[in-house]
This record gives C-alpha cells, structure tokens and sequence, in this order.
C-alpha cells in the first residue's frame, strides 16, 4: 500500500521552444523516467490497543502520573468527559487512548509551556519559547481514539487579554514571531501512530514530525478555522518513512507541509487518500535546505484549499526537491490549483537556490486558477512532468524557466508552446463532506 511505482511513459517527440516571460522560459517535451516513491514500510490501518494499564474519568489531575507508571506495551485510556491539563510527555511505547466524548483541553496559561526564559505568550525574533501540549520522543508510542485534543488556540491566555491566534496576528502586523505552543510534536521518535483521533483549535501548529522515522498518521481529522494563522495541519520535517492516509483536514495555514531544513532530508513518504479543505493546500516547503524527495500523493481531494498543489521555497531556504508523485487529485474552489514556485518570498536573498527535480502529476484535474510553474533561473530549471491533467477552459498557466514533459494522457488546457491534447475525460472524484467535531 505504502511503495508504489509512478508509471513511465514515452513521449512521441522533442519540442524546445524559447519564450520570453517575466524571466526566461523554457519548456520541453521529451522523456520521463520510472521511479520509486513512498514510505518503505509495509502499512495498513492501525488497531486500538489491547493492553490496558489504567482507565482513568475527568478530571484525571494525574494524567502524566499514569502515563509514567505504564509498562512498555500498555495504555493509559480515558473515559468520556472533559480533562484540562498541562504539557504531557508520552513515554516510550505507551499508548493515550481517548474514548469518544473525550475532550483532552490543553492549558491556556503561557507559563506552563515556557521553556525558561519567560518568553512562552510573548512576541519575540525567534518564536521558540513554548514546549508543545503532547511531546513523543520515544519508540512505539501512539495516541488514539475518537476522542479530542483541543489546544484552545481561540480561548483567552492566562493572565492575558489576546487568544493564542490574536497574538499570532499580531506578530504578522509588527514582523515579530509569536511564542505559542504546538498541540503536538514527535521529536526524534521512532515507530509512533496516531489514529482516529481528532485535533482542533491548536495554538499553533497541530502535528509535527520531526526527524522521525516510521510515523503512521491514519483516519485522523484536524479542524481549526481558516483564519488562524500559522496552524498547519502536519508538518513532517526532516523525517522518513513516513504515511499519512485516511485524514481529513481543514486548517488556517498548510493542511499538510513536508519540510527539511538543517535538521536533514525529508524522504520516503506517502500520503495516501486524504481530503483537505480550508487551509493552503498540499505543501512541499518551503524549507527544504536538507533535500526533500521520494514522495507519493495519491487519491487526493483539495476542496477549497487556496492553494492546491504546492512547491514553494527562495533563496534563503532552498535545496533539492526530487522524484515528487501526484497521482488521482481532484480538486475544486482553489486560487492556484497547481503552485510550483522557487521565489517564494520575492525579497529573499541567499546562495541555496531552489531546484526541483523529477515531479510528476499524472491524472490531475481541477477547476479555473493559476497553474503556476516557475523555475529560479535557465540554469536551474523545474522539470515537471504532466501525463492526463486536465483543468477547466479558464485555468491559466504561468510557465517560467521549466522543463514540462507530456506524457500520452496529455494536458488541457495546453501550457504555451506545447501542443493540445486530444479531450481528456475527467475522473471521478471523491468529495466527502467534512466530519465535524463540534468546535467552538
């Protein structure tokens, strides 16, 4: 399920043809090449735990306490009701099971995520002064469940007058970083699952992972409004082996981000039949100064995402992004259904040049909006492939330093300078209402 082969194909012809653009343009029809891209790992659907350490009913003041007394191998379960807590830390190979009508609320007071230096809840240069709600640095950890973690991002802070969001948004007005927690981060852990469970209202990001390896995320579902700032949904960074399958997401920034800075590449992942709505779309970037690559998206739907399908890093964060697959992607309602940039902020400055390599879109299909595929330079081209995409009469394509390779499924409309395909059928899509999980 989790290894797949991007099928190869053989074009009938070479075409170069020189344009001039806002930079210069150079389109090309000519071979692509077999690769592989996905999680190593053999993956199927995650069962709930057997092992029951303890069940524990509101308000559970001893939360981490019986956490930290499970043996390797068993649970600590909670029982429906309502569980205001602290930061907690998962040890290694114990499992949090939240039953439905479980609400686990993290604290709104910024103190007791402050990493010591009084900065947690403050506007700074740097925004790393909170430790997350739920931290995993183990092996064969998990969260699971049908109930809710709520990181309260929209509540007042503690001792404050502004909600987490507020103070985010007053970050972007003064240039400065908010200091805010995550709901939860995977931090150098091994074989971690989270399933089922429902994420919402996080301060900041939802889930990260971050050099991890064998991270399976399924059926899970994250709702934050999309005026949130700065909450992705799940951001694996400089991790591998990595599945994310059977999720639905609606946030206030990226729905999903795969990222790779000074921690290391990000490789080996697959995010497989997901649905996203609110948020800015199916992210690569825009740090991937660490390389990202060997990456399948399959049987995606994009329902109102601004953005769709998005590459996006400058100068200042730029690396290699390489053999990334789309395969069966619907989408609707989106600004820039395809987004492939390396100028991501027009002001960046910097010598790591962004390069993208070997990506592929092979049964795509969407509405209107820009279908933007911009390479740094003509030293640096992107080298996309397009085998059986296909967009409305309207979609506008914004095609610079690039390399477009046309498989037999074709495109439509045609970029300028490659020649129209006969019609392409529209697939069929999937689009499934999203699931509510009664947030406030």
């Amino acid at each position: 399920m989790t290894t797949a082969h991007a099928p190869g194909y053989h074009s009938p012809a070479l075409l170069q043809v020189s344009h001039c653009f806002l930079f210069p343009a150079l389109l090309m029809l000519t071979l692509s090449h077999t690769t592989l891209a996905a999680d190593r790992r053999h993956v199927t659907e995650p069962t709930l735990p057997g092992a029951i350490c303890t069940t524990l009913t509101p308000p559970a003041e001893n939360l981490q306490t019986a956490l930290n007394h499970c043996h390797r191998g068993s649970t600590v379960r909670l029982a429906a009701g309502y569980y205001p807590s602290g930061p907690l830390r998962i040890p290694d190979g114990v499992s949090l099971w939240l039953d439905k009508g479980a609400i686990l609320a993290a604290s709104r007071n910024p103190r007791v995520y402050d990493r010591g230096q009084q900065r947690c809840g403050t506007l700074d240069a740097q925004g790393e002064g909170c430790r997350p709600f739920i931290l995993i640095t183990g092996t064969g950890s998990s969260i699971v469940g049908d109930g809710i973690i709520d990181g309260q991002g929209g509540q007042t802070m503690t001792g404050s007058s502004e909600t987490w969001w507020a103070l985010a948004r007053r970050a972007q007005a003064t240039g400065l970083k908010q200091n805010v927690p995550r709901l939860i981060e995977a931090d150098h852990a091994r074989d971690i699952t989270l399933y089922r469970v429902r994420l919402r209202n996080a301060p900041g990001f939802h889930l990260v992972i971050k050099q991890s390896t064998g991270v399976t995320v399924w059926g899970i579902t994250i709702d934050t409004p999309a005026s949130a700032r700065n909450t992705d949904g799940i951001d694996p960074i400089s991790s591998s082996d990595i599945t994310v399958a059977h999720s639905f997401i609606r946030t206030g920034d990226d729905n999903i981000a795969i990222k790779a800075g000074s921690g290391g590449p990000a490789r080996y992942l697959s995010i497989l039949s997901n649905h996203l709505y609110a948020g800015h779309g199916m992210s690569v970037g825009s740090e991937t100064r660490g390389g990202v690559s060997d990456v399948l998206i399959k049987d995606l739907t994009l329902d109102g995402t601004t953005s769709g399908l998005r590459i996006k890093s400058d100068p200042s964060r730029g690396g290699r992004v390489e053999r990334v697959d789309y395969q069966n992607i619907c989408l609707r309602h989106n600004r820039r259904p395809v987004d492939i940039d390396t100028r991501y902020d027009i002001h960046a400055r910097g010598h790591d040049i962004p390069v993208y390599r070997a990506i592929r879109l092979r049964q795509v299909s969407g509405e209107e909006g820009k279908l933007v595929i911009k390479g740094y330079d003509p030293l640096h081209p992107v080298s996309v492939s397009l085998d059986g995409v296909r967009f409305s009469a309207g979609a506008q394509w914004q095609v610079e330093n690039a390399q477009i390779h046309v498989g037999h499924g074709g495109v439509s409309p045609a970029p300028l300078g490659i020649p129209a395909s006969p019609p392409i059928q529209a697939q069929q899509c999937d689009w499934e209402p999203f699931p509510e999980t009664g947030r406030p």
